[in-house]
């Protein structure tokens, strides 16, 4: 089973394995895999075998040194029927040449070009806010993404957005995550209600971005949005161009990867806030200094370090993407460890998150634990919200730009505090890692 190591783990059932256990608690059942069993645990999905791995080092092996010796789980290609053979599922040397083709339109010196855009549209989403009021902040995050994502990405402008694609979106991600979920889910053939929506949902997306592409193409015209950069991407070797079919995986992928990850992160960094109101404080402190009664800039982006720290920590605690799986495409060896083609393994950021031995009081919120560039005093992958190697998070340095200033537009407005009679906040591990049940907040304008 091993080069020199026996892989252990947890007992499980006969038939079905480790399955109701990870189905009851996702996130509690991956820590405690990496808490009680470290390095590396076998589990079990019905017939199965799955490696949770929570090792650093072992995980840079997987997601960089032999990367080729692994392809995406089984559970994401469910994802294909949206995305097709775009950035998020797609393998091997198709993945390799619409990455080279892609990846200049996400280097830092591309994106914040788009800088103004996200604060703009932030600034018209507060445009509704008002003191005292009682928000749905979840929804409201999920809103500034949205029209963010629309607006860098197509120049529309919020309310067509959200209209357009969000609704659609937002179903299509609830059914699919309820299908990954499943041991056996029913083919779609099956004319079940949830099927028949499920089918619906994709059709109206496909039907929304190739009418924009098309549109797009008949025009002939030249944007700086997302859709007009890559209309104009090339393949450095070939100098092939997409097709429609390529386009159209890639900014349905951007799209399904680039809002609700970003929504969510900020509604966990302004929920973490109210919990430390200390912090919110030490926060607002920062935006009055470098802010002041000026409106926000790009050029603030890099003169606040807090704030970004307040993220960091954020993407830590509750990282959106909170687990990565791998299938071995080989017999592979990884540090002392042996694993057979066919085997599955997954990398859980929540659970590596919270070890002791590279983040002290791990349950704790502490943005200042990311000064003095603590990141370089822990292993590479202790701390990888966005993935890693050659398949890390394209739009990371999108995502991360887009968190600062959101948060910025917010905080230079408005203070928050939880409604005084919330539930009790729970994560929901679905396709990305949402607050159960959204978050109600109540804003107090600042003078």
């Amino acid at each position: 089973m091993t080069k020199e190591k026996i892989i252990n783990g947890p007992s499980g059932k006969w038939l079905t394995g480790h399955v109701k256990d990870f189905q009851r608690d996702p996130l509690g059942f991956l820590t405690f895999l990496s808490t009680e069993y470290k390095d590396l645990a076998k589990i079990r999905f019905g017939p199965r075998r799955v490696y949770v791995v929570s090792n650093p080092a072992l995980i840079k092996e997987i997601l960089v040194t032999k990367q080729k010796s692994f392809v995406k789980s089984q559970d994401l290609q469910i994802l294909k029927d949206v995305v097709g053979e775009g950035l998020l599922t797609s393998e091997k040397k198709v993945h390799i040449q619409q990455r080279r083709m892609i990846q200049p339109s996400f280097q830092h010196a591309h994106i914040s070009k788009y800088a103004q855009d996200m604060i703009d549209t932030t600034n018209q989403c507060l445009s509704n806010w008002e003191h005292g009021a009682e928000v749905v902040i979840t929804d409201e995050m999920m809103n500034i993404t949205l029209g963010i994502i629309a607006k860098t990405m197509f120049s529309m402008e919020f309310e067509e957005g959200v209209s357009k694609i969000g609704e659609p979106m937002d179903t299509y991600m609830k059914l699919a995550v309820k299908r990954m979920r499943s041991l056996y889910p029913l083919p779609l053939w099956v004319p079940t209600k949830a099927n028949r929506t499920y089918k619906q949902s994709i059709k109206s997306l496909d039907e929304v971005i190739s009418s924009i592409i098309d549109k797009r193409r008949k025009e002939g015209s030249i944007s700086q949005d997302l859709l007009g950069v890559l209309l104009q991407a090339r393949d450095e070797k070939s100098g092939a161009k997409m097709t429609d079919d390529q386009l159209k995986d890639e900014l349905m992928t951007i799209f399904l990867a680039g809002h609700e990850t970003t929504a969510n992160a900020l509604s966990w960094t302004l929920y973490l806030l109210t919990q430390h109101p200390e912090k919110q404080q030490k926060l607002h402190d920062e935006i009055e200094s470098v802010i002041g009664d000026t409106p926000v800039t790009p050029e603030h982006y890099q003169k606040l370090p807090f704030t970004q720290n307040v993220i960091s920590e954020a993407l830590r605690m509750y990282p959106p993407a909170y687990v990565i799986g791998r299938r071995a495409d080989e017999d592979v060896n990884v540090g002392e460890y042996h694993f057979k083609k066919g085997d599955m393994i997954m990398m859980s950021q929540y659970g590596v998150h919270r070890r002791e031995e590279y983040f002290k009081n791990p349950e704790q919120f502490i943005p200042e634990r990311f000064e003095n560039n603590f990141i370089k005093t822990i292993p590479t992958f202790a701390y990888f919200p966005f993935g890693g190697g050659p398949r890390v998070c394209i739009g990371n340095h999108f995502a991360i730009m887009e968190s600062v200033l959101v948060l910025a537009c917010i905080a230079k407005r408005f203070k928050w505090k939880l409604a005084s009679n919330h539930h009790i906040v729970k994560p929901q591990p679905l396709i990305t890692l949402r607050p159960k049940y959204g978050l109600r907040m109540v804003l107090e304008e600042k003078e």
